[in-house]
């Protein structure tokens, strides 16, 4: 199989995106190394993360050949995507409308998220040649905003991003939603004290509720 289409079966398989966005590049291995060992697996470095680029390049050359993908996030033009790339990032996540960062992944076979809102920014970003749609900010829709945009585009693999808990993720799964990005409940529970098997503990327990999720629709 293509390493990209097993990429992407990272994330349609494990339901989940870990988005990291931390104040230090120790805090952001430390948090993604737990993850890892609580099941993610695949993983966005947000290019806000200080040294981004080191802490995918370090993650890329300690688990790219394990089964985990990693990616970068906050991706605004071909200069950080291309910088991304050589740096060992495997995924590409732009919170809007990107085409040269699509162009670009494409080029090398990478994965793409594309950010997008609206129903016709769904359809322009799934005419870009993105992967998947980031439906963002989640927060202020509801799980049924995506039923009905996927009404008349069944098509769309959405990824909503924002406000997505273990308590509300089948609602998503349900209204169509390949997959969900996942934040602050999983990278920043060991942000008060530092026990970072909590980051474990908080991954598994939003990956159980995935499963569960994905059961119940079988």
């Amino acid at each position: 199989m293509p390493r990209k289409l097993e990429n992407l079966n990272k994330i349609y398989e494990s339901g989940i995106v870990l988005i990291i966005r931390s104040e230090s590049e120790e805090e952001a291995l430390a948090v993604a190394e737990a993850a890892i060992q609580g099941g993610i697996k695949a993983l966005e470095i947000t290019m806000s993360v200080p040294n981004a680029l080191n802490v995918i390049r370090t993650l890329a050359k300690q688990y790219k050949d394990k089964g985990i993908l990693i990616g970068a996030g906050t991706i605004l033009d071909a200069e950080t995507a291309n910088a991304a790339l050589l740096a060992g990032a495997e995924l590409l996540v732009s919170p809007q409308l990107n085409p040269e960062m699509i162009k670009m992944a494409n080029r090398y076979q990478a994965v793409t998220i594309s950010g997008a809102f609206t129903p016709k920014e769904v359809i322009e970003t799934l005419e870009a040649g993105a992967d998947i749609v980031k439906l963002f900010p989640a927060e202020v829709v509801a799980p049924k905003y995506v039923s009905a945009i996927m009404a008349p585009v069944p098509q769309a693999p959405i990824v909503p991003t924002g406000g997505v808990t273990p308590q509300n993720v089948h609602e998503w799964l349900q209204a169509g939603c390949v997959a969900v990005g996942v934040g602050s409940f999983i990278s920043k529970a060991a942000r008060k004290d530092g026990d970072y098997q909590k980051v474990t503990a908080a991954a598994r327990e939003f990956l159980q509720a995935v499963s569960k999720a994905k059961y119940s629709l079988a």
